[in-house]
């Protein structure tokens, strides 16, 4: 079982979950998603990541046709 980091990177957020960069920085930007600055980097934690993901609207059920 492959353990997650305590923190992410930008772009090992974006590996991790799947998401672009500009998705990324507009979740932080509208505050659902909480970002730290450590210097010129800035990351994600993995509790925070983790309750992001979390928070995501699950689909519905769909009807078929």
């Amino acid at each position: 079982m492959k353990s997650l980091p305590t923190a992410f990177t930008i772009k090992a957020f974006c590996a991790e979950y799947s998401i672009g960069h500009t998705k990324t920085y507009e979740e932080i930007k509208a505050g659902r998603l909480k970002a730290r600055k450590v210097g010129n980097r800035t990351l994600i934690l993995a509790s925070d990541a983790e309750a992001w993901a979390a928070g995501l609207p699950q689909l519905g059920r769909q009807a078929s046709c």
